[in-house]
């Protein structure tokens, strides 16, 4: 019998601090992600995170202002 490992968390990423992040201004999906290429309804990590099982590899942070 083997130990079953639990599910992995995702990482808590804000998205508004990643270079790659930007906001649409549509009312049906206000995130998107350039490296990725989508809009989403939620923040984009949680997306990448829902679909592949893993933490955005993209996420890149910004250079400070």
């Amino acid at each position: 019998m083997t130990k079953s490992e639990p599910p992995p968390k995702p990482l808590r990423l804000d998205c508004r601090r990643c270079q790659h992040y930007f906001i649409t201004w549509e009312a049906r999906t206000p995130h998107g992600c350039r490296a990725m290429g989508f809009k989403s309804q939620f923040s984009p990590y949680l997306q990448v995170f829902r679909i592949s099982g893993r933490n955005c590899q993209y996420f890149t942070p910004r250079a400070p202002s």
